[in-house]
């Protein structure tokens, strides 16, 4: 991730004060550009849910990303910002009515199932939707498992495709989703070995079977270094020789795009001395851009420009709640009030769980680099 330097770090808060998220776009089109040359011949739709910032969406968008969206309220997102619905998935794998209806007025088609329950939800639009089965991949490697709560057994693949074609629902092919940050691609080539079968066995029956989604879990590096990008793709390409060569084949890259985009800056906003360790207290937290350290597992890297002496000290948050702490025994040299402390990697799943919580000023988001022109009027649908 490129640093950003002590003079734009003070021109910005000159500028905009603190707490701010600065998003560098010159690095989300590096980001881009890697994972396109790991994975060649994979379309990339970006998770909406790890950052929604709308600059982000028009860097993407201008760079022929697509969506991964799992709400209306993302829905009307891109709607608003006149992004081309036929670029969009649908992957949440439970939805109201109104959810499949406010996507479809958006304009998407393609949504993810994962039980029959869901699939009957479908019967009315049948003329209108194609269908993702998506799949369970257990993942011990995974920070977050999300083939948890999400995802049929794979025994139970077979049937579901029947059930759909029973019911006249177009099924259009298989996902899956292996877990967030990933410590090496073996969930991910099993999936796609399990999936690639499945694929060539329904091909003479199924025809319309014609799309793979491999989710995402590509691994960002946060307190200790990740697997590169290069090597971590590999295996999966080699696996994915494996799937019919009529199928499309798509990746939802959420965290990897984004989080190293971004910078976390805060001020010290108070100080004080507790057990003979210093205490400062930022004007972001838990509760702001940190808020991944709670909700996200994630335990981000932190630096500040001042010189000196280091000693064991104390990070906390603005707020009056007491699990408020950002680093505990972080070695630093003393800081003054006003003193910027940064935050990096910090892009994903940060400013999209922070809270309102003592209803304190949220974080700005300020966009550098960016390459995308914002429109001159607004788009109201």
């Amino acid at each position: 991730m490129a640093k950003l330097t002590e003079f734009l770090i003070d021109e910005l808060v000159q500028t905009y004060g603190t707490p701010l998220l600065v998003v560098d776009c010159k690095q989300l089109a590096t980001q881009v550009e890697q994972l396109r040359a790991a994975l060649p011949n994979v379309d990339l739709y970006y998770a909406l849910k790890a950052f929604s910032d709308t600059q982000i969406i028009r860097e993407l968008d201008a760079m022929g990303v697509g969506f991964d969206i799992a709400s209306s309220g993302e829905a009307d997102l891109l709607y608003a910002m006149k992004v081309n619905p036929r670029q969009t998935i649908h992957t949440h794998p439970i939805k109201t009515d109104d959810d499949i209806r406010q996507a479809l007025r958006f304009g998407c088609t393609t949504f993810v199932i994962d039980n029959f329950a869901e699939l009957q939800k479908f019967i009315p639009y049948r003329s209108r939707v194609g269908l993702l089965i998506r799949v369970a991949f257990r993942s011990s490697e995974a920070v977050v498992d999300l083939s948890k709560k999400f995802g049929c057994d794979p025994g139970e693949l077979d049937w579901l495709v029947a059930e759909a074609s029973r019911l006249d629902l177009a099924v259009k092919g298989f996902s899956f989703h292996v877990g967030s940050q990933c410590s090496s691609p073996s969930a991910h080539v099993h999936a796609i070995e399990t999936c690639a079968q499945r694929l060539r066995e329904w091909q003479t029956r199924q025809p319309q079977l014609s799309v793979l989604d491999i989710g995402g879990g590509f691994p960002v590096s946060y307190q200790n270094p990740s697997m590169a990008i290069e090597d971590f793709c590999r295996p999966i390409r080699q696996a994915l020789t494996q799937v019919p060569d009529e199928v499309q084949i798509i990746a939802e890259p959420g965290r990897y795009l984004v989080a190293p985009t971004a910078h976390a800056v805060s001020r010290v906003m108070g100080k004080a001395t507790r057990g003979a360790v210093p205490w400062y207290y930022l004007d972001d937290g838990v509760y702001g851009n940190y808020s991944g350290q709670i909700f996200d597992s994630a335990r981000y890297p932190i630096h500040v420009f001042k010189q000196g002496p280091k000693q064991p000290s104390v990070l906390a948050g603005p707020t009056c709640d007491s699990i408020d702490i950002v680093a505990e025994n972080i070695m630093l040299p003393e800081l003054a009030i006003g003193d910027v402390v940064i935050g990096s990697n910090m892009g994903a799943y940060t400013h999209a769980t922070s809270t309102h919580f003592n209803r304190l000023r949220p974080a700005q988001v300020i966009c550098i680099n960016e390459q995308a022109q914002q429109p001159s009027v607004a788009f109201i649908g």
